[in-house]
């Protein structure tokens, strides 16, 4: 039997190792992941109890490996939940699928079932939600600590490019986010225009 309490308290507890230049990969960025996990699995009919629980492992182990690489991250927390998932008792096949899920989280994303564009949609769902600009604000600043970018024009012209080229996997996400995520991409567009003059 999974332990997911057990997980759950030790990715957390975990997470707390994580840099405070990590404004936008951190617990609150998780635990976000995790929610629309479950949101999503709901609204895309999956039942399963299995299936749930691995999409709520993967979710909660997603981003651990930030805690020792920033580039490439998927692949160490992979190697994280590799070593540390069977003594919660998932067998090597469960570990397994885990893995193409962090796996497939890796920008551009590459999902292959329903499972792992159910963790994508939910990693990138804040893109037609809301408090995009709120979050945006935390990975812009994490961006700026890591050198990706120099100002706010070239975070908006980074937006604007991955903005157009990010799309939805669920039927759910598409219906509830497309629209608000197009809207957003419209706004960040003429930021660009106005700055450019």
């Amino acid at each position: 039997m999974v332990d997911m309490e057990n997980i759950h308290s030790h990715v957390m507890k975990k997470l707390e190792g994580l840099s405070s230049h990590l404004t936008y990969h951190n617990v609150g960025h998780t635990l976000d992941v995790l929610k629309q996990c479950v949101v999503i699995a709901k609204e895309e009919g999956i039942t399963s109890k299995e299936d749930l629980m691995l999409l709520q492992v993967s979710a909660l182990y997603h981003d651990v490996g930030f805690l020792e690489a920033y580039d490439g991250h998927e692949e160490r927390s992979c190697q994280i939940a590799t070593k540390e998932l069977g003594k919660y008792g998932l067998t090597p096949d469960q570990i397994d699928k885990v893995c193409g899920m962090i796996r497939c989280t890796k920008i551009p994303q590459s999902p292959a079932n329903v499972l792992e564009k159910i963790i994508c949609d939910a990693d990138l769902d804040y893109l037609g939600r809301p408090d995009f600009y709120t979050i945006g604000d935390g990975l812009f600043r994490e961006f700026k600590h890591q050198g990706i970018i120099k100002n706010e024009l070239e975070w908006n012209q980074l937006q604007v490019r991955f903005l157009e080229k990010h799309h939805y996997y669920t039927k759910s996400c598409i219906d509830k986010r497309e629209k608000v995520k197009q809207r957003h991409l419209e706004e960040v567009r003429m930021k660009t225009v106005d700055d450019g003059r």
